[in-house]
């Protein structure tokens, strides 16, 4: 998918989205009834994770996502977003997912001539007890990144078409905590992406095909290179 194109489609995302594909939610691989997935009734941890869309070398749209470090404080070997816990000074979600992002990835947001677009589906983690907002951007400079050392092993950008429906998702079954648990995976490089991040990448992998831009429209146009954008950055 273009860049160019990836940004007019989210741009014009309905507010009520659609879901990820369900074979991405965890299940017990018994035969057990599935693990509760709604939000709980007691307060929750609030969260915040940046799905940043950047243009490709080629122009092609790509998400930044991170590998975590393995014995690091967080989900070692995993691949997630940059973002983490909110702070009493963050002003909201998107406060959270950038200051997030600046510490882990070196992201500055005016030299990538990045815009906040909107958010998708909360998602809750029932090991953590957090509650994460996923804060939608796009940066139509290609960021300079480099991984904090002490939680980010690799940067990654994967491209978006790999989690389009239709794109392939595999099953995996493994025990944890002793658990049997069978969930779909996307596979990345020589990476699995599993959990919440697979979750909130198969919604906008929906959403996306679910907003496809009609004929002529600007979406259809050639996408901006890297520092070039038809749109001024907001910040």
């Amino acid at each position: 998918m273009r860049f160019g194109d990836a940004v007019a489609r989210l741009e014009r995302m309905p507010e009520r989205l659609p879901p990820a594909p369900p074979e991405l939610m965890p299940v017990l691989a018994d035969g057990r009834p599935r693990p509760a997935s709604s939000f709980p009734d007691v307060p929750a941890r609030a969260a915040a994770v940046l799905v940043l869309i950047v243009p490709g070398p080629e122009g092609e749209a790509r998400v930044v996502l991170t590998e975590r470090v393995v014995g690091g404080r967080h989900h070692g070997g995993e691949v997630s977003f940059a973002g983490g816990a909110a702070e009493p000074g963050d002003a909201d979600a998107a406060a959270t997912a950038l200051r997030e992002a600046a510490e882990e990835i070196g992201l500055d947001p005016e030299a990538a001539g990045l815009r906040v677009i909107g958010r998708l589906d909360q998602v809750w983690i029932p090991v953590s007890g957090f509650r994460i907002t996923p804060v939608l951007a796009v940066a139509h400079r290609h960021p300079a990144l480099y991984p904090a050392e002490a939680e980010v092993a690799r940067i990654i950008e994967a491209p978006l078409s790999a989690f389009l429906p239709g794109a392939e998702i595999r099953i995996v079954e493994r025990t944890m905590r002793d658990w049997p648990i069978r969930y779909g995976a996307y596979p990345v490089e020589d990476l699995l992406i599993w959990g919440a991040t697979a979750r909130i990448l198969g919604q906008l992998g929906a959403a996306l095909a679910a907003n496809q831009a009609a004929p002529g429209s600007p979406a259809s146009a050639a996408s901006p290179g890297p520092g070039q954008s038809s749109r001024s950055p907001v910040k």
